[in-house]
């Protein structure tokens, strides 16, 4: 019978990803995918503010109540 992984396997396997903003290993569990708090507030704030846009199809009447 083989042996289970190891329970945090999965943390281990994210952590040797590289961070989506500044390229460094991601290894804080609670920043990831991110490797730092601040590279989270960067891709946070890049939302926020309208540079990352999900595109979708356009309304031709809004809803009006």
């Amino acid at each position: 019978m083989p042996a289970d992984p190891p329970k945090d396997a999965g943390q281990q396997k994210a952590a040797s990803k590289a961070c989506p903003e500044c390229g460094k290993p991601a290894e804080n569990p609670k920043t990831l995918p991110f490797c730092s708090p601040r590279c989270r507030d960067v891709d946070l704030n890049r939302w926020l503010s309208g540079r990352y846009v999900i595109p979708g199809k356009e309304n031709e009447g809004e809803d009006e109540e």
